[in-house]
This record gives structure tokens, sequence and C-alpha cells, in this order.
């Protein structure tokens, strides 16, 4: 298997492209003061996706009610100012220092698709912050549901098949074992890993996953895999 074999290449965004665990571990520190300085990055993550899992609604909403959450576990202010700065932080999630670059090395030689769990309006600053390299995109606004729900990606099948591709030409790239890996191969794409935590023990602020997953590609940034489709 190649890599040049594809013609698609489907991505999942948040924590692979947008490095939102940096993105929240300066927003705790930075909205909780002094009483945030010492907690630890696990600390602040665990409290963070249980969180997530009370408020899973839209990204661009829900996170302030996530953040009164991990606040009051942690003791942190947990007032309305504070939970309104946490959701316009997440609405600014950085990319990783390397995503536009690849992303533009990318799209000289394949179709790029966004999937992601966050909604339309979150996607649109994610996409504004990676110099909207996207050709297409699926959100959780158009699907009803989120990764690792397979009605997620067989949506997206559907539709790039609209487009007139076929199931074979798409390799699906994220950094996710939780939301996209698993699933995705399970349900028979073609799967690249961004191991976004190479080196860094435990899953962060992703999920942990019942079993990792060994993909049909593997790297440890998006550069690494522009510079493998670039040789091939």
């Amino acid at each position: 298997m190649e890599l040049s074999n594809f013609k698609v290449l489907t991505f999942d965004v948040v924590g692979t492209l947008i490095d939102f665990e940096t993105g929240v571990l300066n927003a705790v520190r930075r909205i909780g003061g002094n009483a945030a300085q010492d907690l630890s990055d696990n600390t602040i993550f665990e409290a963070y996706k249980r969180g997530r899992d009370r408020y899973p609604g839209r990204s661009s909403s829900a996170m302030a009610d996530v953040y009164r959450s991990l606040a009051e576990e942690l003791k942190l202010p947990a007032d309305s100012v504070s939970a309104d700065a946490f959701q316009l932080a997440v609405l600014r999630w950085p990319a990783f220092e390397d995503s536009v670059a690849a992303l533009k090395r990318l799209r000289k030689h394949y179709r790029l698709v966004a999937m992601t769990n966050a909604d339309r309006t979150a996607f649109s600053c994610y996409s504004h912050i990676l110099d909207n390299p996207f050709d297409d995109s699926v959100t959780c606004d158009e699907t009803g549901v989120a990764k690792p729900n397979p009605q997620f990606f067989a949506y997206n099948r559907g539709r790039q098949a609209a487009h007139g591709y076929q199931f074979s030409e798409i390799l699906h790239v994220a950094q996710s074992q939780y939301h996209d890996i698993g699933i995705a191969k399970e349900l028979g794409y073609t799967t690249c890993w961004i191991e976004r935590r190479q080196g860094q023990p435990g899953f962060g602020g992703t999920p942990e996953p019942a079993q990792v997953t060994t993909p049909d590609f593997h790297f440890p940034t998006l550069k690494a895999l522009a510079d493998a489709v670039e040789k091939v």
C-alpha cells in the first residue's frame, strides 16, 4: 500500500491539526489564576474530560459548562465571566506548529476533507486558524452524531462517493485512537495515525481507547506525513 494510491485525505481536526491540549492547559491556568498554577497537566485533563462527558453539546456553546464543571472540581473560579472566557478560548485554540504548512503541501496531492466533532461555528474558527485548507468538511451539525459513532463515518463515505470518490481512495488521518483510528479501521477505512503525544505517557485530553489499534500508516507529526508523500 502506497500513499500515492489515495485521492482524498479525511482529517480529524481537534487534536490532529488543532492543539487543543495546549489550548485547554493555557486557558485553565490563565483563568484559574494562582489556584491553577500547581495543577498537573493530567489533573486538568481528567477534570476536562469528565466535564466534556457531562456536557457533550456543541463545542461553540457547551464549553462554558465544561469549564464550570472542571472549575468546581478543581476549586478554581467558576463564575460566568471565567466560564465565558474559557468558551472564547476554545474557539481560539492554536494550530500545531506544522499544521498550516503541511496541509498546504498535502493539498497539492489530495482532496482535503475535515471530519470533526466540532460544530459548524467552531469549525469555521479552526478552519480560519488553519488558513482554510479544506475542499470539503463534515461536522457534527450535518451528521447529528459525533465520532466514534459509526454513522459519522458512514455519512462521510456517502458524501465523498457523491463527489465521485471510491472508498478505497480515502485515507483517514487522525490523532485520536478513541474517536478515529479504532472505529475507522473497524469500518474498513485505511487509516493514518498522527501520534501527537508520542513519547508522552497516557492519552492526555483524549479518552483512553479500549485498545490501541495498529494503523496502516503511522507518523509522529503532520510534517512527517507530508515528507513521506513527497518522497513517493
